[in-house]
């Protein structure tokens, strides 16, 4: 799992490229893209925030909601054997297949 920064209630990747030998990342859910680099994991963390703050400051000054909506629905595609098992593990449970999937998803996330 990749490191992530927290800033303002945003969320930023932290990678690296080999190549050009600088760190480098990108802003998570949000409208549009907002990226940032740094020689330094400290220099990194202040561009970050600097790319937070001077994307608040653009969403006020257009009036845009700054944070992505989830709609909560996203399509996910499975084996047909595993299709058949989710189904019956979820009629043998007595809940749906959406409760099941649900429940198995925050089982893994939350860990």
């Amino acid at each position: 799992m990749s490191d992530l920064m927290e800033y303002k209630d945003f969320f930023g990747t932290v990678e690296f490229s080999a190549a050009d030998n600088i760190l480098f990342g990108k802003v998570l859910g949000i409208k549009g893209l907002v990226s940032y680099e740094g020689n330094s994991l400290q220099s990194l963390k202040d561009n970050f925030e600097g790319a937070i703050d001077d994307y608040l400051e653009m969403c006020a000054t257009e009036s845009i909601d700054p944070q992505r909506t989830y709609k909560g629905k996203f399509n996910v595609r499975v084996s047909p054997e595993i299709h058949k098992r989710l189904v019956l593990y979820s009629a043998a449970q007595g809940q749906t297949l959406n409760s099941t999937v649900e429940e198995a998803i925050r089982s893994y996330v939350m860990r």
